[in-house]
């Protein structure tokens, strides 16, 4: 890869993102190169939030959720055949 300068601003936000990331600055270029800063940043805090939704157990089980979908289509189907 070239040499690439940033701003000092621009050093300091990719630094920030990297550090949100749990990564570094160099791995973390490579992504603000491709998709940009505003993206980046957006799906890092999206992830960290999904995270501690699952740190603080506010999600849902997986076998959960798909006994509620089987019960939904179930209770539909019924009342489809029904009419």
């Amino acid at each position: 890869m070239s040499n690439i300068s940033l701003s000092a601003t621009d050093t300091a936000r990719l630094e920030r993102l990297a550090a949100e990331a749990g990564s570094t600055p160099h791995k973390m270029l490579k992504y603000v190169l491709r998709d940009g800063f505003e993206y980046s940043e957006r799906i890092v805090r999206s992830v960290n939030a999904g995270l501690s939704d699952v740190a603080a157990n506010r999600v849902i089980p997986h076998d959960q959720v798909m006994e509620r979908i089987r019960a939904t289509i179930e209770t539909h189907a019924r009342k489809k055949t029904a009419a």
